[in-house]
């Protein structure tokens, strides 16, 4: 069995765009988990997306958790043996909050777009270490040493 190569494209522009996206993962995290806990500041005559922020609050929408999940997706990002596993971590919110600004908060495209191509450039520079993941079966050794590329549990497996 061969060991595989799992390179970095780019390593010089992913650390620097990791260290930065790491940042603001780690520093928003915590600012998100402080709204949960403090409250949104919104001010006397609330916008679209305050009235939006305080129906989250009042509904009890899990944006502690959010904010828990990019801090450790953020603190993650910071070691190089962990941030292929962070970047992926981050995706789901990466695009949600494009989706968001896309939709909804205009006024947010420039955090949010920078954010998505941030992602979106670290998924490109890991993507050897993603390779296996999206790998078809490889075949696995049947019985009496035959050789098959079919999952366990035969044709009626499901």
């Amino acid at each position: 069995m061969t060991a595989e190569k799992r390179n970095i494209r780019l390593p010089r522009v992913a650390m620097v765009t990791r260290i930065l996206f790491a940042s603001f993962l780690f520093g928003t995290g915590i600012m998100t988990m402080g709204f949960a806990s403090n409250g949104y500041p919104v001010g006397d005559t609330p916008d679209d997306v305050g009235r939006f922020m305080i129906a989250l609050e009042q509904t009890g929408y899990l944006i502690f958790w959010v904010g828990f999940f990019k801090t450790v997706a953020g603190g993650l990002m910071f070691f190089p043996r962990t941030a292929p596993l962070a970047v992926l971590m981050s995706l789901p919110y990466v695009v949600n909050i494009l989706l968001y600004v896309t939709f909804f908060a205009h006024q947010y495209l420039v955090i949010g777009l920078p954010d998505f191509a941030a992602c979106a450039l670290l998924i490109y520079c890991y993507f050897d270490w993603y390779r296996p993941i999206l790998a078809s079966p490889t075949e696995q050794p049947g019985p009496m040493g035959t050789s098959t590329s079919r999952p366990s549990g035969g044709d009626h497996a499901f």
